[in-house]
């Protein structure tokens, strides 16, 4: 499977091509040449799945990790080196179809939106950047390389995010994200050498073996302030994935994400970026199964809280993008909760599997309530819900797949987000209810927060005039939404379970019918709220409002959260760290030094005779440093 080597390599030098020929090319022909490569790469990967899942991959009734592609890089010692290289199995090759499928729409959907746009060459070449930074991700071989491409994602979001470089707060925002995440990134660091440390290798297959766990074995008995030195290195690993994936408390960029161009949105906030925190969980899944169960459970836990405190938030948000981030953050935070309740009684394997299942679907529909939020800005020049309303007549390719994607995500059958939720739940209710019950919770509210979006855009219009007449976009935007309604509507059908298997833990799925009715009704419970309160002018919304002031004053300001960073980063960092260190290195440091220099400079004033190039002074210095010698011998 040598084929899959340009997956990786063609968007690399797509923008080396682009970002090089910036000026030089038509934005139109920088747009084409960046979308025919996305075309190419889709293509390839799906070849890739079709070839992995029904023909290579199978070995003894179980799909095998191949190493398609690998060479030595760096070596450290004997025994432990980088590589950089392509990994194939269950996740990764399903993670190649999802990025690519989703960065290829939005490449097509770029074409209308971005048009006329400063910068147009540029964002086709950071595009190519970020595609390439996450394939690099989810391929590689080894947890360095991991990390190798993990900082480049960190990079092209910065670039991406602050697109609009000339609008500060677009600048904020990207730097925001990059000193988040790379906060977070620093602890994933430090897990990655001491896991590398004792296990002298950063190979994956290797330290996820089940049978032989390297890790597990080199580790046992060692221990630091009573926690096993092997819990404290993945949970260290894991912080890197609650910065990548915005969960608490380092969800805070993500809202501001928002302002850079909205299929950059779709793209960092669907498919790609802030699944990185899921996918690398998932990667080191029999590591945190077998060895660290407790860490599981942590991790489950913080994904709860996390869940139900975005979803809150969400029902309070105006700006239709950031009820978007919200409900991304609440989205991901499920899907390591899965993830987590692997870690507590039964380990059966369900919550791994229903967390990929969910990573899946969650791609298409979250790309398609992105997209279709750009359809409505671009129509209305506004994110505010204020400015919208009635648009259902106005864009109805639109509205009926915003409409798809809502009723997908807020989980009823037969959209694929129905599936896949209710395997979490159904992994949730079996090993943990104060789980199940904060996930429940959020099952209701992401339904009434995503119709309470979608009846404020595209119903209640209160005959709502708009000054230039709203209208749908060309087929360059409208093809994109078609397409993901369609996969929204029929990937939850794919028997997930026989091709996604958590390194030969055996389970299966099945409808469990009890939650997913107690799912289905809470959900339609959510909707008819919505409904009741937003598909037309009512006073409602202020009654419920004023009747929990403090709670949705809260709420809409994030649990103020933004405050407490900037306190801690100022009050805290700043001033009792960072200013003391700035005086420290000022007159200590730099006083040390300016001394050395200064002793330095009178010593060499008093001693530069012995250099003044006069024959003179120097037969005066060889002389009586001949009489010297000769004095000290006689004395001796």
């Amino acid at each position: 499977m040598s084929y899959t080597l340009p997956i990786i390599i063609l968007p690399a030098l797509m923008f080396l091509f682009l970002g090089l020929m910036d000026s030089k090319l038509k934005p139109v022909v920088a747009g084409v040449f960046g979308t025919l490569s996305l075309g190419i790469i889709a293509i390839l990967s799906y070849i890739t799945a079709g070839d992995y899942f029904f023909s290579t991959g199978m070995a003894d009734g179980a799909y095998q990790k191949i190493i398609a592609f690998n060479f030595e890089w760096l070596k450290i010692t004997e025994h432990l080196h980088i590589d950089l290289g392509i990994l194939l199995d269950p996740i990764s090759v399903m993670m190649l179809v999802v990025i690519t499928t989703v960065s290829l729409m939005v490449h097509i959907y770029s074409f209308g939106y971005m048009k006329g746009e400063r910068g147009f060459q540029r964002y086709y070449a950071l595009l190519s950047l970020f595609t390439f930074s996450m394939l690099g991700l989810v391929v590689a071989t080894n947890i360095f390389q991991m990390y190798i491409f993990w900082e480049l994602v960190g990079v092209s979001s910065y670039s991406l995010i602050g697109f609009y470089y000339t609008k500060p707060s677009a600048i904020a925002a990207s730097k925001k994200a990059f000193i988040v995440t790379r906060f977070a990134d620093f602890f994933f660091l430090v897990g990655i050498l001491l896991v590398s440390f004792y296990s002298e290798t950063f190979d994956f297959i290797t330290l996820t073996n089940p049978e032989n766990n390297i890790l597990i074995s080199t580790t046992a008995g060692i221990s630091f302030l009573g926690i096993s030195i092997l819990s404290w290195g993945m949970m260290l690993i894991f912080m890197g994935g609650v910065g990548k994936s915005a969960m608490l408390p380092f969800h805070i960029w993500l809202p501001d994400a928002m302002e850079g161009p909205t299929p950059v949105s779709a793209l960092i906030h669907a498919a790609t970026m802030v699944v990185a925190g899921v996918f690398l969980v998932a990667r080191l899944f029999p590591v945190y199964y077998l060895g660290t169960p407790e860490v599981l459970t942590i991790i489950g836990y913080i994904g709860a809280i996390t869940s139900l405190f975005a979803a809150v938030v969400a029902c309070t948000q105006t700006d239709i993008k950031r009820v978007l981030a919200f409900s991304t953050i609440s989205q991901i935070a499920y899907m390591i909760t899965s993830l987590g309740v692997s870690g507590l009684a039964g380990h059966d394997g369900l919550g791994y599997m229903a967390s990929m299942f969910h990573l899946f679907t969650h791609a298409f529909f979250k790309a398609l309530l992105f997209l279709g939020a750009g359809a409505v800005i671009h129509a209305v020049h506004s994110n505010e819900m204020s400015a919208m309303g009635g648009l259902k007549k106005h864009l109805p390719i639109t509205n009926i797949t915003f409409l798809i994607a809502c009723l997908a995500i807020a989980g009823i059958p037969p959209f694929s987000g129905f599936f896949s939720k209710d395997e979490i739940l159904a992994a949730a209710f079996h090993h943990d209810m104060i789980l199940f019950s904060c996930l429940y919770i959020c099952a209701g509210l992401t339904a009434f927060y995503m119709f309470r979006l979608y009846f404020n855009i595209f119903w209640n219009d209160n005959n709502k005039v708009y000054e230039h007449k709203p209208h749908e976009a060309g087929l360059a935007m409208t093809f994109p939404l078609m397409f993901l309604a369609a996969l929204t509507i029929i990937c939850g059908f794919i028997p997930f379970s026989k091709f996604v298997s958590a390194d030969g833990m055996p389970f299966d799925t099945h409808i469990n019918w009890i939650v997913a009715c107690a799912s289905i009704a809470i959900a339609v419970l959510g909707i008819a709220i919505a409904a009741k309160m937003y598909m037309k002018k009512t006073e409602i919304p202020d009654k419920v409002a004023n009747s929990v002031k403090g709670l949705y004053t809260s709420a809409y300001h994030k649990f103020y959260f933004d405050e407490m960073w900037l306190f801690v980063t100022k009050k805290i960092i700043f001033n009792r760290i960072s200013k003391p260190t700035a005086w420290f290195d000022r007159h200590i440091v730099d006083g040390f030094m300016n001394a050395l220099a200064c002793v330095t400079n009178f010593v060499s004033q008093k001693t530069k005779f012995i250099q003044s190039g006069l024959v003179q002074d120097y037969a005066v210095v060889f002389i009586g440093g001949a009489l010297g010698i000769v004095l000290i011998m006689i004395l001796i």
